[in-house]
């Protein structure tokens, strides 16, 4: 049962990859690094290859992050903060971090849209601001997708290397991805179960008067 993971992306194929990195970048908990991952082992089991996966698994990248950029860019602050005000559990998101992403994005200039998807930090969340901001929207798909590629490209080599490294031992590899997922979706259930957002201040427009 602990190969079900890498079996179940396996079967899902390139289209699969491209659906859980879209989805990863709009709704947690299972993070890039478990799917682009298990990818490499795919990747070494000779089940996938690795251009195709690449590509495939940042486009996915993309379309999930062009999500959050689309609504910020067409949203604005005043329909985006309600949206974030009652969703936010669910997001493991409140309006503070967005407020505290949007100064750091207009402080940093919009390469940050590139450097930030090297983050563990506002990886995704920093398309919400490049849309409030109105950042071009090819500059934003070029940035997003070349700082992805290389985030991406890392993450399959990664997984290629300890897929050879427990090579004579799947059985650990088996239970070490299945150990990430359930850490990840465990820690996801954590943060919704014990949510206690900030009181939300009285300016309810808040942020920048942009959008």
């Amino acid at each position: 049962m602990h190969g079900f993971i890498i079996e179940a992306i396996a079967r899902g194929g390139y289209l699969g990859i491209f659906l859980l990195m879209a989805l990863e970048n709009v709704f947690p908990p299972v993070p890039s690094e478990v799917i682009m991952g298990v990818g490499g082992v795919l990747v070494a089991r000779g089940d996938m290859a690795f251009w195709p996966l690449l590509i495939i698994g940042t486009l996915g990248t993309v379309a999930g992050n062009y999500a959050w950029y689309w609504v910020g860019d067409r949203w604005g602050y005043e329909r985006t903060r309600p949206f974030i005000d009652r969703w936010g559990r669910w997001l493991t998101l409140e309006w503070d971090h967005m407020e505290r992403a949007s100064k750091f994005f207009r402080k940093k200039g919009q390469w940050v849209v590139f450097a930030l998807r090297f983050s563990p930090f506002m990886r995704t969340m920093i398309s919400l601001p490049a849309g409030l901001a109105h950042m071009p929207l090819g500059r934003f798909l070029l940035f997003t997708f070349a700082g992805s590629l290389i985030w991406n490209a890392a993450l399959i080599l990664a997984g290629a290397w300890l897929a050879q490294f427990f090579e004579k031992n799947g059985e650990v590899l088996n239970w070490s991805v299945a150990a990430l997922v359930a850490l990840a979706v465990g820690a996801y259930v954590w943060r919704v179960l014990t949510w206690k957002p900030r009181i939300a201040s009285p300016n309810r427009g808040g942020g920048s008067p942009q959008g």
